[in-house]
């Protein structure tokens, strides 16, 4: 989900970037005569883009943030709950 958010926000940003240095004067998009309703369409494009990506990175890292808490409680709790030899601290299992 991080990859997929990240790549959203570099594809947004690259459009972004495309616009506002490809053209010279005139309206043009990556070599493509467009009109000014285009242009307005695809910053807006390119916008959602990055705020899509922002938040499913964000959602992702939160994600990944939550599992490795979880696993790290569950851990400790069966180091807890697992039984041990009180002569030497072993599990008499093994």
């Amino acid at each position: 989900m991080i990859v997929l958010g990240l790549l959203l926000v570099a594809g947004g940003l690259l459009a972004v970037a495309a616009a506002l240095f490809s053209s010279s004067g005139s309206a043009t998009f990556l070599g493509a005569d467009v009109g000014a309703a285009t242009i307005f369409f695809i910053g807006l494009a390119a916008g959602v883009a990055v705020l899509w990506g922002y938040s499913i990175t964000k959602l992702g890292a939160r994600r990944s943030w939550r599992v490795r808490r979880e696993n790290r409680r569950l851990r400790e709790e069966n180091a807890r709950a697992a039984p041990r030899d009180p002569k030497d601290g072993t599990d008499p299992a093994l």
